[in-house]
């Protein structure tokens, strides 16, 4: 096992690994930017490491650093959470190249699935359902050719691309030479990468993801996710087990996900698009999601110490148990630094947060009372997570979390959430990814 890990990611995430660490008996470090030196996940690893600065660009994505600063911190292993440069392959080869552990995937997963194209590529040819789209789109004429032979509307996505940045709808042939201009655009800006490629536009999709882990010979399904409910194509409220689906449907999925990740080593998770009766391939992430905690609340497997033992040499057979089985539901709703109406990101400081204690509501919160919420990072403040035997009661136990988390000094999400939470369509699981605007 590991002696020290270096958390190279903060808030949440940050608190996270740090707990699973202590439970594991394994000393962390915690970094911090300036902007975050009273965070709460500095008190809860064995030392803290400053990194000077406050932009994101100077700390948590400074790879060379980062690096740096866990060699002098001891750490054999190096954890990157998610988000920042989780699912960056060259990031990931250098921590290894410096003698850490890196606590994910091999770097060849990364770099094969972290371009959607080639991860498309390779989950067909692996016979994971895989909705029409195009490879890389070398010019305007290809993106027409493109945009012709699968059918309009289409969506323009980036190749390197992830959290729904830089998706472009095309509804006629009129729109796509600025559509395609301006999906480069943002491609290049968000991911110094400007290639994209053309994927069908489906229209109120499920966005339903499946966990998996591996030790590099074995790979195992660990159920799946609802992730319907979004906002600009990020995620707002999860679920699992996903509502009114076939079982045996969702299986033969799951087992078609672990048989084309065949020989992956860490945790990962297959997306998909589940539309008109049918899945198909949306992307792999190649890191411990957001949202894993639902899947810990129905299996009562601790993921993130699975991760870290995987990484530190141990077989599955040892991390997991002969079966996985969901016991009741679990919904998480994600607190976010922002107004609800306009869904607009809010700064400033909390002058009140104070998360409530209940039974059968979890919280993985990042942030403290007194803090400085900033806009150099994302506005996730908080997971409220509520499980129960049954759905319903899953849902009511996050209702009630969110309406008791306390928070004043700036805006949030919390109402736009009840009135998700608290809605005929979503209790009844009616559910695609465009259903919060009709809320």
């Amino acid at each position: 096992m590991f002696d020290r890990v270096f958390i190279a990611n903060r808030a949440t995430v940050a608190r996270r690994v740090a707990r699973a660490c202590r439970d594991l008996g394994i000393d962390s470090v915690a970094v911090y930017a300036d902007i975050d030196a009273a965070a709460p996940h500095l008190g809860e690893a064995t030392a803290t490491a400053r990194l000077p600065g406050y932009r994101a660009q100077d700390t948590y994505l400074n790879a060379t650093r980062l690096i740096e600063t866990a060699k002098q911190s001891r750490c054999d292993a190096l954890h990157p959470g998610y988000g920042f440069l989780a699912e960056n392959a060259a990031f990931a080869r250098a921590v290894e190249d410096a003698g850490i552990r890196f606590i994910g995937p091999d770097p060849r997963w990364i770099e094969t699935l972290g371009d959607k194209t080639r991860a498309r590529q390779a989950m067909a040819e692996a016979g994971f359902p895989v909705h029409a789209g195009s490879g890389v789109l070398n010019d305007l004429d290809a993106a027409m050719e493109a945009a012709r032979e699968i059918g309009l509307p289409a969506l323009l996505k980036p190749a390197a691309g992830g959290g729904g940045i830089g998706m472009v709808r095309v509804s006629s042939e009129a729109e796509l030479a600025n559509a395609y201009a301006a999906a480069r655009t943002q491609a290049a800006n968000a991911f110094g990468n400007d290639a994209v490629y053309v994927e069908t536009w489906l229209d109120r999709p499920r966005h339903i993801e499946f966990q998996v882990i591996g030790d590099g010979d074995t790979t195992l399904g660990v159920l799946e996710r609802e992730c319907s409910v979004q906002r600009r194509h990020q995620k707002v409220i999860e679920e699992a087990p996903a509502p009114g689906l076939d079982r045996s449907v969702l299986a033969g999925i799951e087992a078609a996900a672990t048989s084309a990740l065949d020989g992956y080593d860490s945790l990962g998770t297959v997306e998909t698009l589940y539309a008109d009766g049918e899945f198909g391939f949306l992307e792999v992430n190649t890191r411990l999601q957001v949202e894993h905690g639902v899947t810990e609340a129905i299996t009562g497997i601790d993921l993130v110490r699975a991760q870290i033992r995987i990484a530190a040499g141990e077989h599955l057979s040892e991390v997991m148990p002969a079966t996985v089985a969901a016991q009741g539901h679990a919904v998480e709703a994600r607190i976010y630094a922002e107004d609800s109406r306009r869904r607009l990101p809010s700064t400033g400081r909390l002058s009140v947060y104070r998360p409530p204690d209940l039974t059968g509501v979890r919280i993985e919160s990042g942030y403290a009372e007194g803090q400085w919420v900033t806009p150099y990072f994302d506005p996730l403040l908080a997971k409220v997570i509520g499980t129960g035997a049954t759905r319903e009661q899953a849902i009511g136990r996050t209702l009630v979390g969110v309406k008791a988390f306390d928070i004043q000094g700036i805006d949030t999400n919390r109402e736009l959430l009840q009135n998700v939470l608290g809605s005929e369509p979503f209790i009844a699981g009616r559910l695609h990814t465009g259903m919060l605007g009709k809320l």
